[in-house]
């Protein structure tokens, strides 16, 4: 099973991966920056797999360039707790 098709797996992904770039001395801008271009790329390129997807990929789809800046910082935050 990818870690796209199950939430939890998702955001734990995210967090170890989040936690990584910390250890290694990532800024905060950096990673929330990575967090966007990953999120786009997702938004452009792979089909949702689970209702939590579904709903970033809808609300990425509508918002502005800077409300899809905010989501992503959100992500960064919410995989970092």
């Amino acid at each position: 099973m990818s870690v796209l098709e199950n939430w939890q797996q998702w955001k734990d992904f995210l967090g170890d991966r989040l936690t990584q770039a910390e250890s290694q001395g990532v800024a905060k801008d950096s990673l929330n920056e990575l967090a966007y271009q990953v999120g786009d790329y997702l938004a452009k390129q792979v089909d949702p797999k689970n209702e939590q997807e579904r709903v970033l990929s809808d609300l990425w789809s509508v918002a502005s360039q800077d409300e899809q800046h905010a989501i992503a910082s959100v992500m960064v935050k919410l995989v970092g707790k």
